[in-house]
């Protein structure tokens, strides 16, 4: 088993401690989601987990071994930090086949990869005429040319079109079905939901959270129930009878109610569909709409960070325009 373990990890630049004790440990067999504010520490551990930075104190290993230890290695590990990485008077092509032979990997395994992340019909364009997209697909294809057991990526989706980010999530589950480990830094909230089944949390170098994302996501974020009848004042009051929370909500689709409250969608906080549907059905009240809202991974990430966000905007001022509900 290829596992990264990261051991009471600490690490500090002379006052500053970027990395505070850490102790994690990435498995194979899953897609990993490394998130935390900016300053929270990820980069920096990335960093001594690849031997870049030496740690103040603590360890990181993979597969039980130093990154430093390993011959070759770009058979064991494959890494994307910086997609500006490449020599821009290089071609692509040109680019890869200097790793491959400084690691021994055969020169067939250039081609292979160029074509696996789209870039084999521009491969003897120089890396200076490349987009953003277009070389974050080449420091992709530099992290799997060793066809390694473990897998590090800072950012993958940064620059890629949409065609690009549909192709990074399926290159990510496949990679996790392969029994590889995988971990993705990202600060797309809503991408990392659509690939990630576990998730680090960091803050300000501490270890926030480490947990399956489903769990991670109903841990902090109550769920809530929408509903909508034919009679919403005989809702309203059969819902507040029963203890629940419930807030009106215009309907978009017929324009809202008639001041009684019909015809309006309800959010039932900290409710479940089972026990809102059994309700309005024993009190015999047609249901036009019964749906869950679960919560997302941007609440809940928001709502862990808060307090360890290092760099944070002013808010904006409120609106004048009510945003509609989605």
């Amino acid at each position: 088993m290829t596992s990264i373990d990261v051991q009471d990890l600490t690490k500090e630049y002379g006052a500053t401690r970027a990395v505070d004790r850490l102790t994690f440990r990435v498995e194979p067999g899953r897609v990993t989601g490394f998130l935390g504010p900016n300053g929270a520490g990820k980069s920096t551990t990335m960093r001594l987990v690849l031997g870049l930075d030496r740690p103040t104190s603590g360890s990181a290993t993979l597969g039980g071994r130093a990154y430093v230890t390993l011959e070759e290695p770009l058979r064991h590990v494959g890494a994307l930090l910086d997609a500006g990485a490449a020599h821009g008077s290089r071609t692509a092509r040109d680019h890869l086949r200097v790793l491959a032979a400084s690691n021994r990997l055969p020169g067939r395994r250039v081609d292979e990869v160029l074509e696996e992340v789209g870039l084999a019909p521009v491969a003897r364009r120089r890396v200076r005429t490349y987009s953003l997209g277009m070389r974050q697909r080449l420091g992709i294809a530099a992290a799997l040319l060793g066809d390694p057991r473990v897998v590090l990526l800072d950012e993958p989706s940064n620059g890629l079109d949409p065609e690009g980010i549909v192709w990074i999530r399926e290159l990510l589950r496949r990679l996790a079905r392969e029994g590889r480990t995988v971990l993705v830094s990202s600060h797309l909230m809503n991408e990392t939901a659509s690939f990630a089944d576990h998730l680090v949390v960091l803050g300000r170098g501490r270890l926030l959270a480490d947990m399956p994302m489903r769990d991670f996501i109903h841990a902090r974020v109550e769920p809530s129930v929408r509903v909508r009848t034919t009679d919403g004042a005989v809702l309203r009051d059969l819902l507040a009878r029963h203890g629940y929370d419930a807030v009106e909500r215009e309907d978009r689709d017929d324009g809202g109610g008639d001041g009684d409250g019909s015809g309006g969608r309800w959010i039932v906080r900290h409710a479940r569909v089972a026990d809102i549907g059994r309700l309005v059905s024993g009190a015999g009240l047609p249901v036009l709409e019964l749906a869950a809202l679960d919560g997302t991974l941007e609440q809940a990430y928001l709502d862990l960070t808060a307090a360890e966000t290092e760099f944070a905007a002013r808010p904006a001022s409120p609106s004048p325009i009510r945003p509609q509900e989605v």
